[in-house]
């Protein structure tokens, strides 16, 4: 399948959005976490990591997933807010790449997503240490069944829980062809946040 810059949308917001859609369509039940994405950030001092996270919302503003603001990821983008994201579709030959800069999204939408959440779910990130040495699984087990005791009907969002957004500077979209002579456009913002965006073909 040939991808034709005179196909794409001008915003790539708006193109990935079309993937995404494609994307879910055509996985249905049978990809598992069909929103499943690659997150890498890097240290102060530049040393990477990388670990599957779950995209939760797509807006104008960038991509918006949520995890423990005190865990590894949640540490290095405090020190170094810049990170990419990759997202791999096999079953339709496509990978999309956003690069950019990660902040907190507002209280009121951590709220809105924590308890949206299954109860199980809440307590398990309320009671997680995330990345933290676990010396015995059952102080884990303790802790969810402290805080079912204490909270019977609704878990307060924990302060170290919450959403980010990657705003995206630069994004490619990649395309399988045969011979490995992949297509791959492209897209970078001019001028800054909220500026224009160019768009250009790579070699593969």
């Amino acid at each position: 399948m040939a991808l034709n810059e005179s196909d794409l949308c001008a915003d790539p917001m708006a193109q990935f959005r079309l993937w995404f859609a494609e994307w879910r369509k055509h996985a249905g039940d049978a990809e598992g976490e069909f929103n499943a994405v690659t997150l890498a950030t890097a240290d102060a001092k530049g040393k990477p990591s990388a670990r599957i996270v779950l995209l939760k919302e797509v807006d104008a503003g960038g991509f918006v997933f949520y995890t423990n603001y005190q865990s590894r990821k949640g540490a290095e983008l405090a020190a170094n807010p810049n990170a990419a994201l990759t997202f791999w579709w096999p079953a339709m030959e496509r990978q999309v790449r956003a690069e950019g800069v990660v902040a907190k999204v507002a209280a009121a939408q951590s709220d809105a997503y924590f308890h949206s959440r299954p109860r199980k779910s809440q307590l398990g990130a309320a009671a997680s240490q995330q990345s933290e040495t676990l010396t015995h699984y059952a102080a884990l087990t303790d802790e969810i069944a402290r805080l079912d005791k204490n909270h019977p009907q609704k878990i307060p969002r924990p302060q170290h829980w919450g959403g980010y957004r990657l705003t995206p500077k630069r994004m490619e979209f990649w395309q399988s062809r045969a011979n490995r002579l992949h297509d791959r456009v492209c897209y970078c913002r001019v001028g800054g946040e909220g500026g224009e965006w160019s768009r250009g073909r790579l070699w593969p």
